[in-house]
């Protein structure tokens, strides 16, 4: 899941001074647990962007607004809407606002949220990042839990020397990542995978764009 913040309201209107009628895009999936591009929140941004002399001309919720075609699809349902607004406004993460600019060539598309990171769901309202989407994913070796993203210094190799108590160094509050992992490879059977030196990561798997195709076998 793709956690998200909401910019800040002055940020907003300045970025929207030269337009006068907004059309709002939220997200189904995503922005709608973070609470930042749900139903709720769309009706708090059009009344936001009226009570600052703005023209309201339409909303829609896709299910997924990173998902090109069904964007194209569900707005084309208000194509009169967003023909007569002058920005259309996106309450989703980047990958949603440029699945919008890419079908409204012609429209100014404005973010309103800050993409924040790839996370987990650890209760409603809270989430945690456990991935940093590095493209080569050593989780096979190390138990199921990323030193790369969970370890503050992101050591491959065990804890540092600043562990104490089994916390972190730099995050007292965070238990450190390595005790964990050794933990559950203990737990596992497994504490064979602590022997010998992982290796650096392959930073050249980090391909930006990066683009990926399903094969599928006929």
């Amino acid at each position: 899941m793709i956690i998200t913040s909401s910019k800040d309201n002055g940020e907003l209107l300045e970025v929207l001074k030269d337009y006068s009628s907004i059309f709002i895009v939220g997200c189904g999936s995503c922005a709608t647990v973070c609470c930042t591009g749900g139903e709720p929140e769309v009706r708090n941004m059009a009344r936001f962007l009226e009570t600052n002399g703005k023209t309201v001309t339409g909303s829609a919720i896709p299910d997924e607004t990173c998902h090109n075609l069904l964007v194209k699809r569900d707005l084309n349902k208000f194509k009169e809407a967003i023909g007569g607004s002058s920005a259309l406004v996106v309450l989703s993460c980047g990958a949603g606002v440029q699945a919008v600019s890419s079908i409204y060539e012609d429209k100014p598309v404005i973010s309103t949220l800050n993409t924040l990171f790839l996370g987990n769901v650890t209760r409603h309202g809270k989430f945690m990042q456990n991935c940093s989407l590095c493209a080569d994913c050593m989780l096979n070796k190390t138990a199921g839990i990323c030193p790369v993203t969970r370890c503050a210094k992101g050591l491959l190799n065990g804890p540092c020397g600043g562990s104490t108590n089994e916390k972190c160094e730099v995050h007292p509050d965070n238990d450190c990542v390595w005790v964990l992992i050794y933990k559950r490879l203990k737990k596992l059977g497994q504490l064979e995978n602590m022997e010998g030196v992982i290796p650096p990561k392959d930073n050249s798997m980090i391909k930006k764009p990066f683009k990926f195709e399903i094969k599928k076998d006929i």
